[in-house]
């Protein structure tokens, strides 16, 4: 046999997906975001090289950090370290990654932003968001940490951690989500009898999600029927060059079924929060106090009117370290990783 056939011979056998005629790779391969386990892996691998603290547990971290990729993971473990010397710790506490998650995801604080009256309006309209989330109860996308804290474009924010990778979502679950997002302006509304401009980007969500469940989804009284072509991408030229595929009349009518899901979850929390007033009050003014609180105390200021858990979080940007010496939260993990992983495997998928 000469050495060209057993060329093409390997190439059959091993499955060489190379076009002769170019020297190039025919195959496309799509590689997606790492999944619930994945993340859990590849965060064990990269915590060997930190000092991390007992507490800090790597599935809460997976969970908590839907659509990041390996190297977004390994510069979470980083950055948290980078937090942790700042303060001059010797390993890594839970509080550090969680803060590192928040500058990676929205940015650094800004602090010196807001005014006091631009604080109260923030507290009472972030306040209204983790209310009414809390009320509706969403298993899969529980309320994590809310925030007055500026960071990026944002004057404040209520995060969730995903019980698990969502694969899909229910018609119930999408509601709700609107509910939430009109959680802010509803408790401007309560609080203050005006609204801001603070609810523009909530509007948006909510209309988006509205819009998507009557046009691509049938989740509406319009029944089951794509009305045209996904329209998210924007060009010049885009309102000339769409092409509406049904007539004016049910145009009008997918206009009010947009409208009328928004306006009817918007209703919806404005009834939550005035059913639920003196713990609005009491998440906002707890907010001003200490800026940040966890789900844990929104739940407890909900069942109990206070909160019963000790706070702990960063409140101010420490000072840089003066030493110039490698600080011990950067050193190895030398201990034992006690992290084996063990929870149930959950199917691969798509963040939310």
């Amino acid at each position: 046999m000469h050495d060209s056939d057993a060329l093409r011979l390997g190439r059959a056998i091993h499955g060489d997906d190379r076009n002769p005629s170019t020297g190039r790779f025919d195959r496309q391969v799509t590689i997606d975001l790492p999944d619930l386990n994945g993340r859990h892996e590849i965060l064990k691998v990269h915590a060997k090289k930190i000092a991390l603290a007992e507490e800090v547990n790597l599935e809460h971290v997976a969970r908590n950090t839907p659509g990041f990729s390996g190297a977004d993971l390994a510069n979470l473990l980083n950055e948290g370290a980078l937090i942790a010397a700042r303060y001059n710790k010797k390993v890594v506490e839970m509080q550090d990654i969680d803060e590192a998650r928040d500058k990676i995801s929205f940015g650094r604080e800004r602090r010196k932003l807001m005014d006091e009256e631009d604080r109260k309006i923030t507290a009472w309209h972030e306040a209204g968001h983790a209310i009414v989330s809390a009320v509706i109860d969403d298993k899969l996308l529980p309320v994590h940490k809310v925030t007055i804290i500026p960071r990026g474009q944002s004057l404040g924010s209520v995060s969730y951690i995903p019980s698990k990778d969502i694969l899909n979502q229910s018609k119930r679950s999408m509601i709700d989500r609107m509910c939430s997002a009109m959680g802010g302006r509803a408790a401007e509304e309560i609080k203050f009898g005006d609204i801001t401009s603070g609810a523009s980007g909530d509007i948006r969500s909510a209309t988006k999600i509205a819009r998507s469940m009557v046009c691509d989804l049938g989740m509406s009284e319009m029944g089951p029927v794509a009305y045209g072509e996904n329209q998210d991408h924007v060009f010049l030229g885009k309102e000339i060059s769409r092409n509406q595929n049904y007539s004016e009349e049910t145009a009008r009518k997918i206009d009010k079924a947009i409208y009328d899901l928004v306006e009817g979850e918007h209703q919806r929390a404005v009834e939550i929060l005035t059913d639920n007033r003196a713990a609005l009050d009491t998440l906002a003014e707890s907010l001003l106090e200490f800026e940040t609180l966890e789900g844990k105390h929104v739940m407890e200021i909900l069942e109990t009117g206070s909160i019963q858990s000790p706070i702990t979080h960063i409140k101010k940007e420490p000072e840089e370290p003066e030493s110039s010496d490698t600080p011990p939260a950067l050193q190895p993990n030398k201990k034992e990783n006690k992290d084996d992983g063990s929870f149930g495997g959950e199917p691969a998928g798509v963040p939310a």
